[in-house]
């Protein structure tokens, strides 16, 4: 049924686009004869043109595991408390940019900042193309700016991680053999009612061929926790076979380099001036809080645009 709809979009969209194509020749007979202006042409052809550029950008997520949910790991990095604030930051960024863009949004883990912010914290993005639009966010994010919490107020340069995969869902069967796997149960930080925080409700899962970690706090029954983090296993497991599939596993991880200097994808820069520049593509904004406030479309549609010329 969801391809089934999909394939009802992209021909619903074509007929909108050559029905704005065939009023544009109509509006320009018009204009000749001296009917209706020249503005109420431009901006019909305007309308015209962002059809076709959605049309052009859906193209860009055709890859394999674009049409799905996203879930979202963003780590502090080098920076202490500095980092944590940081990652702090970027949540707010993508929690702004799923709620413009009428995504659903789960928090799967958290783990508290010493001081402020936050250390780590999984978000499950949910909605159609969730993963196509932010699989470009892999990769160390750095900030630049003068410190809050430094009484000399110094610049202070920042960084986080974000790691982005897709969600799999029914469709798609990952076989995980269980003598693979091995789990670990812990009490939830942070806040919450009695049962939170007396019982063991968290679950920690180590895939021990690959390396892989989960850690699950989302709910307060083990048993649904112990669930979701298999969910999130198999997720990753799937991103690392498309990876290899599309020959693209050393460009993700090259990204995922120490969290540190000279590794990042995107710099975040608030003094001594405002600018957003994204290292791959060259994209660059100065409005740095509306970017931070979700403003991330011209980022993620350029990385789109990139790829899709590679590809």
């Amino acid at each position: 049924m969801r391809e089934i709809r999909s394939l009802k979009k992209w021909v619903e969209d074509y007929e909108k686009v050559k029905q704005h194509r065939d009023d544009l020749s109509v509006l320009i007979e018009f204009l000749k004869a001296g009917e209706i202006t020249e503005a109420e042409v431009a901006a019909h052809f305007d309308q015209t043109q962002r059809l076709m550029e959605d049309i052009e950008f859906r193209n860009m997520l055709s890859d394999e595991g674009d049409p799905l949910s996203a879930v979202l790991q963003i780590t502090a990095g080098a920076g202490g408390t500095e980092s944590c604030d940081w990652a702090q930051m970027l949540l707010r960024m993508y929690l702004m940019w799923a709620e413009k863009n009428k995504f659903k949004v789960r928090e799967l883990n958290h783990q508290s900042g010493d001081v402020v912010g936050i250390k780590t914290v999984t978000i499950e993005i949910n909605g159609e193309f969730g993963f196509g639009w932010l699989k470009g966010e892999n990769g160390v994010h750095r900030l630049v700016r003068i410190s809050p919490f430094d009484s000399n107020a110094k610049r202070h340069t920042s960084f986080a991680s974000v790691y982005a995969y897709p969600l799999v869902d029914n469709s798609i069967e990952i076989i995980v053999n269980p003598a693979d796997v091995t789990w670990e149960t812990m009490r939830a930080s942070g806040a919450g009612g009695q049962n939170v925080n007396k019982v063991e409700t968290a679950v920690r899962l180590r895939h021990h061929p690959t390396g892989i970690m989960i850690e699950n706090s989302e709910t307060r029954s083990q048993l649904e926790n112990k669930n979701k983090a298999m969910q999130l296993l198999k997720s990753q497991l799937y991103e690392i076979e498309l990876q290899k599939k599309l020959s693209a596993r050393d460009e993700i991880e090259a990204s995922k380099k120490k969290i540190e200097w000279g590794s990042q994808i995107r710099n975040y820069v608030m003094h001594p001036y405002k600018l957003v520049k994204d290292v791959r593509t060259q994209t660059e904004s100065n409005d740095v809080d509306g970017v931070l406030n979700g403003g991330i479309d011209p980022f993620l549609k350029s990385y789109l645009m990139l790829t899709g010329q590679k590809n």
